[in-house]
């Protein structure tokens, strides 16, 4: 039987790591004084697991671990669990799609610090799952003194999670993110008090949390809601409905139909009259 050959539509976008080192290959030519770097952190590297740890490294290795030692523990996260670069390659499609300010994934891969801390907490939490929490927490520490981004290494998070600037995020121990978050900079995933156990957010798929919203305790966030910048959350938010002041009250629901997609942060003009 004769094998079936895939159509591939020539006109359809190259895949993100075919597209990173075109764009990685254009920039070299047009900005000379750039064109080790970008041969250095992308076109010298097969593949995007080996650019990223390269890159990572490169942004967080310091005197006390060197940058060979640290792309070393990267490529071993990533060859343990190669999902961890089909994340990481998620992540940055997401940025790519939700950023207008964003012209392809050479600027977020290079420069953007919230995929860069992310991409941080997702080997730092792989060393957390292997039992090796110091180290983990050395790269929280590393990620936070580097891109003022503060993840606890054991948070869960999903794929496709947008980081907007990144500057001031804290995210708790127990927080739990779903698949396709965004989220602008000043976000507190936090508790509520010194108690121990499960204490953060819980944090549902497609949700948009605006700048500086403030999400505290043990409570969840349900999918494609959103809360607004500068919102304090200290109660649930049911799925599809916004969250807005302080203390938050809910603002139309249902919402817009994936707000973490469209970065929609406009409100309605009618509020409810509780408080949640």
């Amino acid at each position: 039987m004769s094998q079936r050959l895939e159509v591939i539509d020539p006109a359809a976008p190259p895949p993100v790591w075919a597209a990173l080192r075109n764009e990685a290959y254009a920039a070299s030519k047009t900005e000379a004084a750039l064109a080790s770097l970008l041969a250095a952190v992308v076109l010298n590297h097969k593949n995007l697991g080996d650019a990223l740890s390269y890159q990572l490294a490169r942004k967080l290795g310091d005197q006390e671990l060197r940058a060979m030692s640290l792309r070393d523990i990267a490529e071993e996260a990533y060859e343990s669990q190669p999902e961890l670069v089909a994340i990481a390659e998620a992540d940055l499609q997401a940025v790519f799609e939700r950023d207008p300010a964003c012209k392809g994934y050479v600027q977020p891969f290079l420069f953007f610090k919230g995929f860069q801390a992310l991409q941080t907490q997702r080997v730092a939490h792989w060393l957390w799952q292997q039992g090796r929490e110091t180290l983990a927490l050395y790269l929280q520490s590393r990620s936070s003194e580097i891109f003022q981004v503060d993840i606890h290494p054991a948070t869960v998070i999903g794929r496709g999670v947008f980081i907007d600037h990144g500057t001031g995020i804290v995210i708790g121990e127990t927080a739990v993110i779903g698949d396709d978050v965004s989220m602008l900079q000043g976000v507190t995933l936090g508790g509520t008090g010194a108690e121990r156990g499960d204490r953060h957010p819980k944090i549902g798929k497609g949700v948009l949390l605006g700048a500086g919203a403030k999400v505290l305790g043990n409570i969840t966030v349900g999918d494609y809601a959103k809360v607004a910048s500068g919102s304090v959350v200290l109660k649930p938010v049911p799925a599809h409905c916004t969250a807005a002041g302080v203390p938050a009250r809910l603002v139309n629901c249902p919402t817009c139909e994936e707000p973490a997609r469209s970065m929609d942060h406009t409100l309605a003009e009618a509020v409810y009259d509780y408080v949640i």
